[in-house]
């Protein structure tokens, strides 16, 4: 057994490989199943689709619903059986299989603002946990830094992402210590065609119900790139049960880079209802010690609304923003981000 795990270590690089195939696959079976809907659907959705039906008293509900749902579960098998092929690769021979957890999030939105109405935003991560590991060990597919999920309420994702980090990455991801205030994770994979190993270091800290303070460093190495770095902290007060303020700052550098990108970032959360969230943020960032000295590039101020509508695992996104960029010369520029997004779980 052990001598088959370091084989299949040894190989991890084409397995990621074959793992960026496993997301085009995904999409494909998705497109092929949702044209043949009307015959997949399992009965449970059928009488759930005919009470919304009646709910509605629409002769066409019924079957925008279905098609929604047969979209929603397209896509979830599709992730789900890439899962479980991909696991087999774990798997020894005298093993029974066990099932594995999938989550995928898929993002699609459009982000015009004044000199660029063309931006259209695509974002996609999926998560996979390898149950033959005891959950230590996941598969992660994404284009975007995942370390700033579950940041904001509802599960929203960053509203901007930062350079390179926009690029899509295929990880394996080692979990060697995680409780409610700690983690401990390392990972080797694949960033915008470069090989990196990443490990991370996460503590959370809270005292009379009202505060807590986040530590985060980060030590990684990218084979273009050489060393980095990133420290993150983050501040939180609880004004009432529905609001929270929240401040964080963060720094990053490495080989690549001759100074420090660093971020800070305020917000104001307002949880209005179970399935509304608000998030009014203004952000700022730049570099110091680099070619140009100190250095803002951007100030950022946002209004987000998030709102979960018509099924629980879709969520919409409306954004007015401002801009204040150093390439536009600090020029104000107003823009809006409408945003769609859909979660697909199996497992």
């Amino acid at each position: 057994m052990q001598q088959k795990l370091l084989f299949n270590f040894s190989n991890i690089g084409f397995s990621l490989i074959v793992a960026c195939f496993m997301v085009s696959n995904t999409y494909a079976q998705a497109h092929e199943q949702v044209s043949t809907s009307d015959t997949k659907i399992s009965k449970q959705q059928n009488e759930k689709s005919h009470s919304l039906q009646k709910n509605t008293n629409s002769s066409h509900s019924n079957e925008d619903y279905l098609w929604m749902e047969s979209l929603h579960q397209s896509i979830s098998n599709s992730v789900y059986q890439s899962a479980v092929w991909f696991d087999k690769f774990f798997l020894d021979e005298n093993t029974e299989q066990a099932t594995p957890r999938t989550n995928a999030r898929i993002r699609i939105g459009w982000e015009p603002k004044a000199r660029d109405w063309s931006e259209i935003d695509t974002r996609f991560r999926i998560k996979v946990k390898l149950p033959h590991f005891k959950d230590k060990i996941d598969l992660i597919l994404s284009d975007d830094d995942e370390l700033d999920q579950s940041n904001l309420p509802l599960d929203s994702p960053k509203a901007h992402q930062e350079g390179n980090e926009e690029n899509f990455a295929a990880a394996v991801r080692f979990t060697h210590k995680k409780d409610k205030n700690r983690l401990l994770e390392s990972r080797i994979g694949i960033s915008g065609g470069d090989i990196f190993v990443k490990a991370r270091h996460k503590r959370r800290y809270t005292w009379d119900n009202t505060h807590s303070f986040r530590f985060e460093p980060s030590l990684y190495y990218f084979i273009d790139d050489g060393l980095g770095a990133k420290l993150f902290l983050e501040y939180d007060y609880q004004l009432n049960p529905q609001s929270q303020l929240r401040v964080n700052y963060s720094i990053r550098g490495s080989e690549a880079f001759s100074g420090i990108r660093w971020k800070h970032s305020f917000y104001k959360l307002t949880q209005l209802e179970q399935n509304a969230a608000t998030i009014l943020g203004l952000k700022v960032e730049g570099e110091r010690n680099g070619e140009n000295g100190f250095l803002i590039d951007n100030y950022t101020l946002s209004y987000r609304y998030r709102f979960n509508a018509i099924k629980s695992w879709l969520y919409f996104e409306v954004e007015p923003f401002l801009e204040w960029s150093e390439q536009e010369n600090y020029t104000t520029t107003p823009g809006l981000a409408l945003r769609v997004e859909g979660f697909f779980y199996k497992g």
